[in-house]
C-alpha cells in the first residue's frame, strides 16, 4: 500500500462573525481526496495571533468532523488518535469562528495521509 502525505498549510486571516458562526477563510483552506484514494487526517496544528479565543472546524462534504479551539495568542498541536477514513472524492475544508468583529490571523498546518 503506497502512502502519500497531503496538507492544508498557510496563514489565513478573517474577521469573526460570532462564535456560533464559523466562516470559510477568504482564501479557502481546502483539500480534496483524490478519486482513486482514501485519506485520513493525521494531525492538526494551528496558531492564533489575536487577543481572542477562536476555533477551527474541520468539515467533510459540508458536515462537521472536528472542532479545534485555539486560545488567545496561543497554538495547538493535535496528533489525532482516532483516525477516520475520508472517502475518495471527499471535499475537506477548514472554517473558523471568532467573536464578532475580531480580526484574526491563523497559521494552519493540517496533515493528511492518502492510501492507494
Amino acid at each position: 500500500m503506497l502512502e502519500k502525505p497531503a496538507f492544508i498549510q498557510g496563514v489565513f486571516s478573517f474577521e469573526g462573525r460570532g462564535l456560533a458562526s464559523p466562516v470559510p477563510f477568504p482564501t479557502p483552506a481546502k483539500y480534496s481526496v483524490p478519486p482513486d484514494k482514501r485519506s485520513q487526517t493525521i494531525y492538526f496544528r494551528a496558531g492564533n495571533s489575536s487577543d481572542e479565543m477562536v476555533y477551527l472546524v474541520l468539515m467533510c462534504n459540508g458536515q462537521v468532523r472536528r472542532y479545534f479551539p485555539v486560545g488567545a495568542k496561543n497554538a495547538i498541536h493535535v496528533p489525532l488518535a482516532v483516525l477516520e477514513d475520508l472517502q475518495p472524492g471527499s471535499a475537506i475544508e477548514v472554517l473558523a469562528a471568532a467573536p464578532q468583529g475580531a480580526r484574526v490571523s491563523i497559521v494552519l498546518d493540517a496533515g493528511f495521509m492518502e492510501f492507494a
